[in-house]
């Protein structure tokens, strides 16, 4: 009885420093999640279109072929150019790109605006930082300027779900009020060009 009760004292602390001495990594952030599913299609071009535009807004017509390109990645940002087909042109617009970067403690997105001779555009680099937790599939992120000057929430919202879709929006209050989506099933056979100014 003895050498039973002497056994199960020794058995305390081991089991008490096994469990300690563990530590297992923290799980990733939501946001952090989020960012390594965007990076995970580094190198791959998608087609895409227009599938909400709010009456008025004549960016797009809706017949055109969109594309996102996941073309710069590295541990801390991602650059993704998103090009628009000009249909009566026959070319393209490349003057968008999709600006990634992660912080400690969250997301934020740029929107880098090019003219064709790669010059910066008088409206660039506007974004936001991402709000809330958000998951793995959903960020949403607030343009400060935009929410003080109507008292309603504004900003972007970014979904991802891996082999099905990328979806890029911009949100008004809980609501969409203009968004692309691109099927993300099967890469694009050939990759566009660089978006002006990154060559």
């Amino acid at each position: 009885m003895k050498k039973l009760l002497f056994a199960s004292l020794l058995a305390i602390p081991l089991i008490s420093c096994n469990s300690s001495g563990d530590n297992p990594e923290e799980a990733p952030a939501a946001f952090e999640e989020f960012f390594s599913a965007l990076a995970e299609q580094c190198g791959n071009a998608y087609p895409g279109g227009l599938t909400l535009e709010p009456e008025g807004d004549e960016m797009l017509t809706g017949t055109e072929l969109l594309i996102v390109h996941f073309r710069e990645c590295d541990d801390d940002q991602l650059k993704m150019p998103f090009h628009i087909e000009l249909e009566e042109e026959d070319d393209w617009d490349r003057s968008r790109t999709w600006i990634f970067t992660k912080h400690d403690d969250g997301l934020e997105i740029r929107h880098d605006h090019r003219m064709r001779d790669g010059s910066e555009d008088d409206f660039t680099m506007y974004g936001g930082f991402s709000v809330d937790e958000g998951t793995a599939l959903r960020q949403e992120f607030k343009s400060v300027e935009r929410t003080e000057e109507t008292g309603i929430f504004r900003g972007w919202r970014i979904e991802i779900v891996p082999g099905e879709r990328y979806t890029y929006g911009t949100i008004r209050g809980d609501e969409w009020s203009w968004r692309v989506d691109f099927d993300l099933t099967e890469p694009m056979d050939e990759v566009p060009p660089a978006p002006w100014g990154h060559e």
